[in-house]
């Protein structure tokens, strides 16, 4: 490939210095040239955002003779100078909020749940405190990072005691009596004040740092090259901030992408100043250069799990012949919880079987409401996102999900696949020849009202705008076109031929539209509705079954039309359509 101007001027420069990249522009092959360029003698430390991309990273630089550049990720740096010294034992996982509670044995003050709500909030404050490059707990105010009102009057009415329990958990994580998490010994690390002896370090992705990695980079001797894309930053429920902002090095830019066309760089150019809407933008332009005109591997991409489930249950029970379908990461995770409740346990909660359920947590609900009073004091939105997808398919579930995996194939055989699923998480790094984008993102419109609320001072700019780089980076996934619905292209776009507008919305898509919003708002701290409000201002979707339309349902579904069409007809959702065909047992009857 042959280098542009900005490359160069990269390769040839001097001291330490930081390259903003847009998506696509060939920031691995500049680092890679940037390595070549320095003497053959220097140490090289190329710092990866996580394990995945090590691997890709070691195998390019093996190829071009570099094997003066060691390929580390700040954990591993951390784990090998952390656990193998101190023979700690390390738990994958992390702990479970019920586990918290037994091993630090919380009480509660006798209402229900409220031991492991605290102990949700424990595990939260030891995860921002073991990100951060703070040295004391007290240096950090933990309601900070919280922003539901019901969950802040909670952790206000607790603080002392969450504070107090957290350096507890920490404590015996220090001294040997637990397991220790890998935010804990990447925090021991930074603390330790390590001297990396390199002559050179590049740190990719640095939009996604920990304060704690961007503390350990900044302190050490070497000549260091931080590379990112600050309009990538999409993790910032990890903790992470945007390095390339935080540093003060000398700016280079990466502004050509090679991945997609001009039309394709428009569309991501425009999605970025909606960051107007709200705040001063400063515009970012880019170049597309990008040739390619296959078709080969296409993409679902979603910006929630509950809004890829729900497209993935689309498309296998609506195509009579699927091919087989592949999800990015594993197919499983998409079922479960970061803690290990699974869409099966809220199942049996929803069917009040809690005998069945396997999560201790889950297990000590009553019913939903009871786990949703959970979710709002502790902004689990993980489990938000299962009790969702529950009450629109309830006992359809599990033939659902057992279909999908049916139809999913393996790693190995991921090109084979007629179509990926994805989220932007998962999928960041990614690209596909052509991608079809989920109803799940913030829009235009969302943000005009926003706009108008922003005297009510309650709008988080930063999260918002995290927002708007999930829409930046699923569009910018694509080498060649995007099918992206109508709600989610910026006003007076013009006509594209590789960007295809979907339809405008049936009532039924409009209402799920409506339920992926609203989960977007609860992920944004936003204003949000419950399920029950959200049902009242579409009633007719569930407005009673009476014998006569029973009667032309089971007519209509003899005659063979689709769920699809049924849900037009009948003015409701395809999952309130199943729901009546499972009823009156038309499968068994006439199928």
């Amino acid at each position: 490939m042959k280098l542009t101007k900005e490359q160069y001027d990269i390769i040839n420069s001097t001291g330490n210095i930081k390259i903003n990249a847009v998506a696509g522009s060939g920031k691995t092959t500049t680092v890679i040239e940037y390595a070549k360029a320095r003497p053959k003698n220097s140490k090289i430390l190329y710092l990866a955002f996580n394990k995945s991309v090590k691997l890709e990273a070691v195998k390019k630089f093996r190829e071009k003779g570099l094997s003066n550049v060691i390929v580390e990720t700040a954990h591993s740096l951390a784990y090998k100078n952390i656990v193998f010294k101190h023979n700690f034992k390390v738990r994958n996982q992390g702990f479970r909020t019920y586990e918290v509670a037994e091993l630090l044995n919380l009480q509660g003050n006798g209402e229900k749940h409220t031991k492991y709500i605290i102990a949700n909030h424990i595990k939260k404050f030891t995860a921002y405190f073991c990100n951060s490059n703070k040295t004391k707990i007290k240096d950090l105010n933990y309601l900070d990072i919280v922003s539901d009102s019901k969950a802040k009057t909670f952790v206000t009415t607790f603080y002392n005691y969450i504070e107090r329990q957290t350096r507890l958990l920490l404590s015996k994580m220090d001294k040997g009596e637990i397991e220790i998490t890998h935010n804990f010994y990447l925090k021991k690390f930074q603390l330790s004040n390590p001297k990396l002896n390199f002559d050179y370090i590049l740190f990719d992705e640095g939009q996604d740092a920990s304060p704690a990695m961007l503390d350990i980079f900044l302190k050490q001797k070497a000549t260091k090259v931080i590379v990112g894309d600050t309009h990538q930053q999409i993790y910032g429920w990890r903790h992470a901030v945007n390095s390339l902002e935080k540093t003060d090095f000398k700016t280079y830019h990466l502004s050509t992408s090679f991945r997609f066309s001009q039309d394709i760089a428009n569309l991501a150019m425009k999605i970025l100043n909606w960051k107007n809407i709200l705040d001063d933008y400063e515009p970012l332009f880019i170049t597309g250069k990008g040739e390619n005109k296959e078709h080969k591997v296409k993409a679902v991409l979603a910006r929630t799990n509950l809004g890829l489930l729900l497209k993935a249950i689309e498309y296998v029970t609506e195509k009579k012949k699927t091919k087989p379908i592949y999800f990015e990461g594993n197919i499983n995770s998409y079922a479960y919880a970061d803690e290990g409740a699974s869409l099966y346990d809220i199942l049996h909660l929803y069917n009040k079987k809690n005998r069945l359920i396997k999560d201790k947590l889950i297990k000590k609900m009553k019913d939903l409401d009871e786990l949703e009073d959970y979710i709002e004091k502790t902004e689990d939105m993980q489990l938000a996102l299962m009790i969702e997808i529950v009450r629109e398919y309830g006992n359809e579930l599990p033939n659902i999900i057992k279909k999908i995996k049916s139809k999913h194939i393996e790693n190995d055989e991921k090109e084979k696949a007629e179509i990926i699923f994805s989220t932007v998480h998962r999928c960041k790094g990614m690209e596909y020849d052509a991608i079809q984008l989920v109803n799940d993102f913030i829009t235009e419109e969302k943000l005009e009202k926003l706009k108008e609320d922003k005297k009510s001072g309650d709008i988080n700019i930063s999260k918002i705008n995290e927002e708007i780089n999930l829409l930046y980076v699923a569009v910018t996934r694509t080498k060649n076109s995007i099918h992206i619905p109508q709600t989610l292209i910026p006003k007076d776009f013009p006509k594209s031929a590789q960007i295809h507008v979907m339809p405008v919305e049936s009532e039924e898509e409009k209402y799920k539209r409506i339920i992926l919003e609203n989960t977007t708002n609860k992920l944004t701290k936003q204003k949000a509705y419950s399920i029950k409000e959200i049902r009242k201002k579409h009633d007719s979707a569930y407005k009673p079954w009476t014998t006569e339309l029973d009667d032309e349902l089971t007519v209509m579904y003899c005659e063979g039309i689709n769920v699809r069409d049924l849900s037009k007809h009948f003015g409701r959702t395809k999952g309130a359509i199943r729901s009546r065909i499972k009823k009156l047992e038309l499968e068994e009857l006439y199928g």
